[in-house]
């Protein structure tokens, strides 16, 4: 079993202090560090904390031997494409319980017809994570607004769609946001 908590933390743009601030309880940034590198023991609770701190399964922090992992070939930069320093490796995606999907049908803003997104299910006191992205909000009668959050302002949420000259969107009462964690396009 190999520790990939340094490779899950960078995947998900997170700073060893903001894993170790995550962590119920909190712990320092020293000891995620530690932890990550090997110089500390990796336990079934540490890798339990880590991993809900990072809302990914325990299971992404370790490499398993019946999943299969993507290599990293370059990394893309200022000057082009490098190869890494030393080996890394990409989470191949994975389902998680708070995983909603979506298909783009018809191309609009970024996105392309066939594009899979797939977002990650926020309560109303955390919709303030998804300001300035792309979510799917519920509205009545089964139907959904998309678009790219931009103010929350107590129970009510403001959406920009995403195909250009539509007007601005004022949603009250939302029970719960999706917000777009990964994009899927297939040539």
């Amino acid at each position: 079993m190999l520790n990939r908590i340094r490779d899950v933390r960078k995947a998900r743009g997170l700073t060893l202090a903001d894993v170790a601030a995550a962590c119920d309880p909190p712990t320092t940034p020293q000891t995620i560090g530690r932890l990550e590198t090997g110089m500390r023991t990796v336990s079934i609770d540490w890798l339990e904390r880590i991993a809900a701190a990072m809302a990914v399964p325990a299971s992404s922090l370790v490499t398993l031997p019946d999943r299969a992992d993507v290599p990293v070939a370059a990394l893309i930069g200022s000057n082009g494409a490098d190869a890494p320093e030393r080996p890394r490796t990409l989470l191949p995606p994975q389902p998680q319980p708070d995983l909603i999907g979506m298909v783009v049908e018809t191309a609009q803003g970024d996105y392309r017809s066939g594009d899979e997104l797939w977002a990650q299910r926020l309560a109303p006191e955390q919709f303030g994570r998804a300001i300035n992205r792309d979510v799917l909000a519920p509205r009545p009668a089964g139907r959904f607004a998309f678009g790219r959050l931009i103010a929350v302002d107590g129970s009510r949420i403001q959406l920009l769609p995403t195909t250009p000259g539509a007007r601005q969107q004022v949603l009250a009462e939302v029970p719960w946001l999706a917000m777009v964690t990964m994009l899927v396009r297939r040539p």
